[in-house]
């Protein structure tokens, strides 16, 4: 039964009581849930939502309100990507509105990057009318059943009541907790459905809210801080591992002040990079496959590991017997209790709320009056910066990617938004940036999703149109996404793409020559003779710049940063430079090859990986 207009609390919204279509409703509670951007891509089953986000602008501009753009880029994979970088570099949640069938299908792979990543969107997708499913109608997918194994959550609208709760607490799902993507799949009769307007209200999700209200009350308490303080008090070597979880908990200012408060040096994952400050002499920087070498041997070498928002996936720990195999103790703090003893078991954990646990850590450690002297090991970990720092062959006539970052990262000081697609140029970013704030970093982590860096780039522009925005991308990476140059200049947005073009799929290629005896398979792509920079000026690049002269690298890139307006940088690199260091698949850190420009602690040997193991 219907709620009357007489019963409603008129005061909580001023549209509350009114009558309005399915697609309003879904515009107004995206308008009040302070979306700001919207991105995607149209088609018949979601045309009403269109035309609905049409005439809320009309009437946000006639009213002087705040008008919530929708931005259209070449096909709906990107805009999910879009999404995504918003929500990367924003915090806030991104959303994806795309039609149904294969408008919904193509999100699928952002769908998943951001569920394997923790980031917050909701994709809204058309569907055939509800009379329609199931018989193969025009343009119909089974988007609950595809989405359902990749998605945090999925709703399927079939009674057009619920789609103003639905829709509020999809956003409520994907924000809390570990954040993730949720999907809606809106049937075309339910968006043309026209019913009262609520302004309020969810759907409910006992199991889920309460699960939420335990990590809410499931503080640190002075047991578990004494506990914990026990064990660093053994400790001589003690050490953080920081990942993405810390960004997404908000907790990097709260780790920050832990590591400086006790004096602990900290390592990140990929995910993690920009949770401490690069520069700062605790920070050593990113662990693990790719990760420095300072990194990987301070790992090695501690004797308390202290994992926060980090899952020690197989990209850090490829070997989890042997990582931090001088470890007397591990704990760790996750919102998310399957990752507690999932790889490692620990000595010592917490599931909650990570700047919570963090804040009663410290203020615990300032009323015990917590102090241990641990200069040997600041020492020690200083002294490997100098010692195996990150270095390549300068003298080389060929341009080396590291120098055109170095370059760029002079000018940028850790301050300038980086986005990048996957392979080699992805972990020379992370390696020679600075990242002095948390969401400068954007990339496909755990998915490691080539078209990636392009669509990223534009979603984080939206977010924060005062920054400097960089793609660092490759050639086979930006291919995938090639048709977003476009969108860069429709838009008129000020984003920076750096193209390093070594004629191949780079990291392949490294894999090959390492593990495969330099077989090839595929991952040439010498003879292919695109033009970028002719495209990049064909789709509107008024910069559009090919450097191939190493002498030229400071000025042209100067010229690259200080253009006003879109910029595209094709540079073209030794196709031979590889990324390291290196640990292998299944390899523990003292088996890590560091090149030839990389002091090494040992003499490692490339092992061939087992069938089994992973790229």
């Amino acid at each position: 039964m219907k709620e009357s207009y007489a019963t409603l609390d008129t005061t909580a919204h001023p549209l509350a009581g009114q009558t309005l279509t399915g697609a309003s409703i879904i515009v107004q509670v995206l308008a009040d849930e302070g979306v700001q951007t919207v991105f995607g891509y149209s088609g018949g089953a979601i045309l009403p939502t269109y035309d609905a986000i049409f005439v809320y602008n009309q009437n946000q501009s006639q009213g002087g309100g705040q008008r919530m753009p929708l931005v259209v880029p070449a096909n709906e994979q990107a805009a999910g990507f879009m999404a995504a970088g918003y929500a990367r570099a924003s915090g806030k949640v991104g959303v994806c509105i795309v039609t149904s069938g294969p408008g919904a299908t193509n999100t699928v792979t952002p769908v998943r990057d951001c569920m394997a990543d923790s980031i917050p969107i909701v994709v809204i997708c058309g569907q055939v009318g509800t009379s329609a499913i199931g018989s193969d109608a025009f343009q119909e997918a089974p988007v609950a059943a595809i989405m359902g194994s990749v998605a945090k959550h999925v709703f399927l609208v079939t009674d057009p009541a619920k789609l103003e709760a639905t829709v509020r607490t999809a956003f409520e799902i994907a924000r809390t907790g570990r954040p993730g993507p949720v999907v809606i799949d809106v049937p075309k009769d339910v968006q043309n459905w026209q019913g009262v307007f609520q302004g309020s209200g969810r759907l409910p999700m006992a199991g889920y809210r309460q699960r939420m209200n335990r990590l809410a009350r499931n503080v640190l308490g002075e047991a578990q801080a004494t506990q914990f303080f026990d064990l660093l008090a053994k400790s001589e070597r003690p050490l953080i591992y920081a990942g993405g979880g810390v960004i997404n908990g908000g907790a990097t200012k709260a780790l920050r002040e832990f590591s400086r408060e006790f004096n602990i040096p900290v390592v990140t994952t990929l995910m993690g990079l920009g949770v401490d400050d690069t520069t700062h002499p605790l920070s050593m920087r990113m662990l693990g496959m790719h990760g420095t070498a300072f990194a990987n041997y301070a790992v090695d070498d501690c004797d308390f590991l202290i994992a926060l928002g980090a899952r020690f996936d197989d990209r850090v720990a490829g070997n989890p017997p042997k990582f931090a195999k001088h470890a007397r103790h591990i704990a760790q703090i996750d919102i998310d209790a399957s990752e507690i003893n999932k790889v490692k078991n620990v000595h010592w954990h917490h599931v909650g709320l990570l700047p919570e646990a963090l804040q009663a850590l410290i203020s615990h450690g300032r009323r015990t009056r917590f102090a241990r002297d641990w200069s040997a090991w600041l020492k020690h970990c200083a002294d490997m910066k100098v010692a195996h720092p990150m270095d390549y062959d300068r003298s080389s006539p060929l341009i080396q990617p590291y120098y055109v970052i170095e370059e760029i990262n002079k000018l940028t000081q850790g301050e300038a938004i980086i986005s990048t697609g996957v392979g080699q140029h992805q972990m020379w970013a992370a390696q020679y940036f600075d990242f002095k704030s948390p969401r400068l970093w954007l990339t496909s982590g755990s998915m490691g999703t080539m078209g990636f860096g392009l669509p990223a780039a534009i979603g984080a522009k939206f977010a924060h149109p005062e920054r400097l925005v960089i793609d660092i991308d490759g050639d086979g990476s930006i291919r995938m996404n090639l048709g977003e140059l476009e969108t860069v200049t429709t838009y008129d947005l000020g984003v920076k793409v750096v193209l390093l073009n070594n004629f191949g799929d780079g990291m392949v290629r490294q894999w090959q020559k390492l593990f495969y005896k330099g077989r090839m398979s595929a991952s040439d792509k010498s003879l292919h003779k695109k033009d970028f920079v002719k495209a990049a000026q064909a789709d509107g690049f008024r910069f559009a710049v090919r450097l191939d002269r190493k002498e030229d690298v400071p000025r042209v890139v100067k010229e690259f940063i200080e253009f006003q307006g879109p910029a595209f940088l094709e540079v073209v690199i030794d196709p031979d430079a590889g990324v390291y260091p290196m640990v292998g698949p299944g390899q523990a850190y003292d088996a890590m090859i560091t090149g030839d420009h990389i002091v090494s602690r040992t003499e490692p040997v490339a092992v061939e990986p087992g069938a089994s193991e992973m790229f």
